[in-house]
């Protein structure tokens, strides 16, 4: 159904875009989550446009281009200031398996529109002219509060299961309900999820971790779905373990620790999440995610990290505490036990760290690491080379003898000085020397 016209804050590169393109004869729109969000009240995020032109012909109309994805019909379209807009040319499916469709390029923003996932990412928005264009009422399953997909969902979700964790991210992200069919046959068939490649499937909880003020909400789909089980088995498992008493589980305080924490940084949330699984599983987990390998270890530092010592602990202790940590990970693992620590309190649970103590072994921490103290191998006033000046034979040693000298250097910060550390090193390695 074509509506009123709505005004939408809309860059002005993105008017200059389609006035170009409707110069040359090309119908264009604005489609996507800039209109979706736009609709919803909510800041407008990139901005995507959809075309009849082939790539060919955006290419040959703007100036400067980058072919982002010209096999699927996208050029990226460089503004004067240049910010890329992505314009993708009108595409319907011819083939799906599941896992990706076969598509080819389409002449009616309707042939478009009918491919999407959910009725309110299947609204279609006018730049010159303010005039929506929403075939399926996309509009008003946001104002009732829907998610609902664009035609059968059995279908929808056989061209692709991806949909099924993508409306789990938009029912969770806009507080929207998912409707009865679409939800019956999202329980369907959670177990053909696990064909999906990882990648994919790693990415759409990364954005309900990055994006989401209130990330339980998607998660607590994930878990009724049967989702989880059939994703993050090790998550279920939490989920499912039995408590000690009447108060709330390690999952539940873990998804309520998660909400409380700021959007924007996927990896300290998911952290969180993986706290109560522990260091094996958490590692399965990370590396069948395919992170990075900084990632994994990044995040696994944050699953692992002991508790901050007591406020009045020795600083010796706080220095170990550090290096253990690491410089690069101690802020948000000391972030992690606060928010534990608050949100046990606020959930009525009495195990667990006192906020207030945590407040203040934090504030020790960051007073014992602005000292500068040497925390790591590599603050040491003594490397390898010394030790091969000292007649040492290079070899699996060198890295014991190095660990233990930072090991007696962080009881005592100023042992740090080259001449006490080869004394050190000299007594360590000539038998009978004291």
């Amino acid at each position: 159904m074509s509506q009123p016209r709505v005004h939408l804050t809309a860059p002005p590169a993105v008017v200059w875009v389609a006035r170009t393109l409707e110069d040359h004869g090309f119908e264009t729109w604005a489609v996507g989550g800039a209109v979706r969000d736009g609709l919803a009240g909510r800041p407008s995020g990139d901005w995507d446009l959809t075309t009849r032109a082939r790539p060919k012909d955006i290419r040959r109309v703007f100036r400067r281009t980058v072919p982002v994805g010209i096999e699927h019909g996208t050029v990226g379209v460089l503004a004067r200031d240049g910010t890329m807009y992505e314009v993708t040319t009108f595409r319907r499916d011819v083939e799906t398996d599941g896992r990706h469709a076969v598509v080819s390029f389409a002449d009616r923003i309707d042939d478009d529109l009918a491919r999407r996932d959910f009725t309110v990412n299947a609204i279609a928005w006018h730049p010159l002219t303010e005039r929506l264009h929403d075939p399926f009422d996309g509009r008003g399953d946001l104002e009732r509060g829907v998610l609902r997909t664009v035609g059968e969902p059995e279908e929808r979700f056989r061209e692709d299961y991806l949909r099924v964790l993508r409306a789990f991210r938009f029912a969770g992200r806009f507080g929207l309900d998912i409707d009865e069919a679409t939800w019956a046959a999202i329980s369907g068939v959670s177990d053909r999820l696990r064909g999906l490649s990882a990648e994919r499937i790693r990415d759409e909880l990364l954005k309900v971790l990055d994006t989401d003020p209130v990330p339980s909400r998607a998660l607590g789909l994930y878990a009724e779905s049967g989702a989880l089980g059939a994703l993050y088995p090790e998550l279920d498992d939490v989920r499912c373990a039995e408590t000690a008493g009447p108060g709330p589980s390690a999952w539940e305080i873990a998804c309520a620790v998660v909400d409380t924490l700021p959007v924007g940084n996927a990896l300290l949330r998911l952290g969180a999440l993986l706290r109560p699984l522990g260091a094996e599983p958490s590692a399965q987990l990370l590396f069948r995610m395919r992170l990075s390998n900084a990632q994994v270890d990044r995040t696994l530092r944050l699953v692992t990290a002991p508790p901050l010592p007591d406020p009045g602990a020795p600083d010796a202790e706080f220095r170990r505490w550090l290096s253990g940590v690491g410089r690069d990970v101690w802020p948000a693992s000391a972030r992690l036990e606060l928010a534990f620590a608050r949100t046990r309190r606020a959930l009525g649970v009495d195990a667990g760290s006192d906020p207030d103590a945590v407040v203040g072994a934090w504030r020790t921490a960051r007073r014992v690491r602005d000292a500068g103290p040497p925390l790591a191998v590599g603050d040491l006033a003594l490397d390898g080379r010394d030790l091969i000046s000292l007649g040492l034979r290079p070899g699996p040693r060198f890295g014991e003898i190095l660990d233990e000298l930072l090991d007696w250097v962080l009881d005592d910060p100023s042992r740090n000085q080259t001449e006490l550390l080869v004394e050190r090193v000299l007594a360590m390695e000539t038998p009978g020397r004291a």
